[in-house]
């Protein structure tokens, strides 16, 4: 296990963590995953590849870092939305449409983030899971908070965010978002999200 996988502790290294992702991001972002490699990022440094693999063992985990970085701005979206002064129904319709947004003008307008997101979403990180799952308690704690309320129907909480989250997960996936776009025959944002928030009710 590279020292990277552990928690830093030392603001120093720290730093040095923090710079090569920055510096890993914004290549990927400009050449593409594909095109970057490990003597690129420490060319833009002012560093020799032996001292970036002192902090990741390769590429990959330099890339698992990199996504999980954007997982956490996503969560941080989501948790903020969902822990707004609004009713359970405006929370899930706010966050829906903000991920939505999001997926369309980060995830595919820039080409060489979709092509960073695709690569970890075809590798099946544990990390994207874990974002998920992440997901799926906000909706759960959401739910849960609008059946008190009187907004939702009684029902497990738990099941109803897994099946709200498959059920609007066409607006949130970036391979899916992107094979929609050019569809006449597909459910428009706002229909899905209604259809969702009745089942419910």
């Amino acid at each position: 296990m590279s020292e990277a996988a552990n928690i830093v502790a030392d603001p120093a290294r720290q730093e040095n963590v923090t710079r090569i992702l920055d510096c890993a991001e914004r290549l990927f972002r400009h050449y593409g995953y594909g095109k970057t490699n490990v003597a690129d990022i420490a060319r833009e440094l002012g560093m020799s590849p032996a001292n970036i693999y002192r902090f990741f063992a390769s590429k990959v985990e330099i890339h698992q870092a990199v996504c999980g970085r954007m997982l956490g701005a996503s969560y941080k979206m989501a948790y903020e939305i969902m822990h707004l002064p609004i009713s359970a129904e405006e929370r899930l319709r706010r966050y829906i449409h903000a991920q939505y947004k999001m997926t369309l003008e980060v995830m595919l307008d820039q080409e060489k983030v979709h092509e960073m997101v695709i690569v970890a979403l075809e590798r099946d990180w544990g990390v994207i899971d874990a974002h998920v799952n992440s997901i799926h308690d906000l909706y759960a704690e959401v739910i849960r908070e609008g059946i008190e309320a009187g907004e939702f129907r009684e029902q497990d909480p738990e099941t109803a965010s897994r099946c709200f989250g498959a059920a609007t997960v066409i607006l949130c996936h970036p391979q899916m978002v992107a094979q929609c776009l050019a569809k006449t025959n597909r459910a428009m944002p706002d229909e899905l999200i209604d259809y969702a928030i009745r089942a419910l009710k």
